[in-house]
């Protein structure tokens, strides 16, 4: 190597920070789930049904729901970091549960399917919750793809799979303890594709940022 080679090295080089590992970057998350999971209802109402679910089916259960979508986030920030990738199956398994995790609340939290629209062609009229649920994942969603894109995923698409689902659980977190709805069609089209879309726009966000040191 010439001295010209290393002299253009040595100016190039300069201290880094440590990357935090993915559990330590979830965490900066939480007081944003946390703002989203109450704010969601603060800023609209809260469902008048509160006290017939009863705390556990009603707070306890977006409590858990949140606490899982920053884990799955957690889980697609360790996806970020090269070298620690998961393996297929893990992606395949927490993207399952994930999904499966607000249809499986929808079904212990509602008694009989029969408030709200009834029928799949008047989706129109429960639009308003799937504008609020994007809305509400909006904010985690824009930090967890910058702490994802400080990392240099080789698999960012992957990456970003995991951390937009995670983000559409809190705001699905927020939504359910807003939204008095019980029916299926409104469930499936309002609440669940909300979800599903903000795992697509994880995805999307992930693969277009402009990652640091890529910008040659």
């Amino acid at each position: 190597m010439s001295v010209e080679v290393r002299d253009i090295i040595a100016r190039d080089l300069r201290p880094v920070r440590p990357l935090w590992p993915p559990s330590r970057r979830a965490v900066v998350l939480i007081p944003i789930a946390v703002a989203i999971v109450i704010g969601v209802p603060a800023l609209n109402f809260f469902r008048t049904d509160l006290d017939a679910l009863g705390f556990f089916r009603a707070w306890g259960l977006s409590i858990a729901e949140s606490a899982s979508g920053l884990a799955i986030v957690a889980l697609g920030l360790r996806e970020s970091i090269p070298g620690r990738a998961l393996t297929r199956r893990a992606l395949v398994l927490a993207s399952l549960i994930g999904l499966a995790l607000p249809l499986v609340i929808y079904a212990v939290t509602t008694d009989t399917f029969t408030v709200g629209p009834r029928t799949w062609s008047v989706w129109r009229f429960g639009l308003a919750c799937f504008r609020t649920s994007l809305f509400a994942s909006a904010p985690i969603l824009v930090v967890a793809a910058f702490l994802s894109g400080r990392a240099l995923p080789i698999r960012p698409v992957m990456a970003g799979l995991l951390y937009g689902l995670g983000c559409g659980l809190v705001a699905d977190a927020g939504l359910r303890l807003y939204c008095e709805f019980t029916t299926l069609p409104h469930m499936l089209l309002e609440h669940f594709s909300a979800v599903v879309v903000s795992m697509l726009a994880g995805a999307v966000m992930s693969s277009v940022i402009v990652q640091p040191g890529k910008k040659q």
